[in-house]
């Protein structure tokens, strides 16, 4: 115990430290650095804007540490679970949210679906998996965390600084003041959790009422998750994912080094020992996706284009996969309901 003093001291300095770098960000406001009146200046100069509006409001936007801790990777990412994300996902609440959700909104998901090919199940997947129907749809000021991330998160700041400038586009398209959006710790809004970029290229007015609305009209966030998937490349009435089969001792270096896009044939696959689960084996390509559960076999897939297609959505297989379940429990509960209804 000699040196806990020690470590007091040490940790006290640390905190200390944290506590002046926060209040010197909360200090500076962004209007007054550098980087961001560079922002301005361009953002003046392509798009317009009038400089003293823009920089109303980057003195009201706030350096927020919570962002970066949310997105920063962790120190000790350890190893991932497909079981315990999958958990988080296809269980009770989110499935009867689910149900619910279906059977309020039937008419725009089906109109969704038909218009533009997805199905409805995976329409519903998406909302669910992102927002749980809208329960959650994130309390940052969208302008302050972008602010953060564009100017105070190197590694993606590229990134952000666009999100940024489709954030201000967006909010003058739509004749809304831009300090009143809310979304994630990212900026995504609504139930879909559309990046502004995503917003300005691919949402739509799907309750007709003249706007784009994500977070408050349902219907527009249905048909533009549809819109957004067709855009990407959707194929209607084409496989999603199939469970595989594996031969013992088969050698799937070569199919799982290519990740999660569709470039192996039914021959090339039989040739490495991997066939269809069910027997039937779809005549269109498809990447092997191994699921890794630490203790347990891993669980293998085909994903074929459209799987593909929803990780444009989020590039992890995890939640592709976690996206076309919750899609299917929530069919399932639904006709379960629907049938004991008559």
């Amino acid at each position: 115990m000699k040196n806990a003093p020690l470590r007091r001291h040490l940790i006290l300095s640390l905190l200390a430290g944290l506590l002046a770098s926060v209040t010197a960000h909360a200090a500076e406001r962004y209007a007054d650095r550098p980087e961001a009146q560079q922002f301005i200046a361009e953002m003046q100069q392509r798009h317009g804007f009038d400089k003293d509006a823009l920089t109303y409001i980057f003195r009201r936007a706030q350096y927020l540490p919570s962002v970066i801790k949310a997105i920063s990777p962790p120190k000790d990412p350890g190893v991932r679970s497909w079981q315990r994300y999958r958990g988080r996902f296809i269980e009770p609440v989110r499935i009867k949210a689910g149900v619910a959700f279906w059977e309020r909104y039937q008419d725009a998901i089906k109109a969704a679906s038909e218009k533009y090919g997805v199905p409805e199940e995976i329409i519903v997947g998406i909302i669910g998996v992102e927002t749980i129907y809208g329960r959650n749809t994130g309390s940052y000021q969208a302008v302050s965390a972008l602010s953060t991330l564009a100017f105070d998160y190197p590694r993606r700041a590229e990134l952000f600084r666009g999100e940024l400038e489709n954030l201000l586009l967006m909010a003058r398209e739509q004749h809304r003041d831009p300090l009143d959006y809310q979304g994630s710790y990212a900026g995504a809004l609504g139930l879909p959790q559309f990046l502004p970029s995503s917003v300005r290229n691919y949402a739509v007015d799907f309750d007709g009422d003249g706007q784009i609305d994500l977070l408050n009209s349902p219907k527009d966030a249905i048909g533009s998750v549809a819109r957004y998937m067709q855009m990407h490349g959707w194929e209607n009435g084409a496989p999603i994912a199939i469970r595989a089969s594996v031969a013992q001792g088969a050698d799937l270096a070569p199919l799982i080094a290519n990740d999660i896009e569709p470039a192996f044939d039914p021959a090339a696959l039989t040739r490495r020992g991997v066939t269809a689960a069910s027997g039937d084996m779809p005549a269109n390509k498809a990447a092997l996706v191994e699921l890794v559960t630490p203790g347990d076999d891993s669980e293998y897939w085909l994903g074929y284009q459209n799987f593909y297609v929803i990780t444009r959505y989020n590039r992890s297989s995890f939640y592709a996969m976690s996206v076309f379940q919750l899609g299917e429990a929530v069919k399932a509960a639904r006709q379960t309901a629907l049938a004991n209804k008559r």
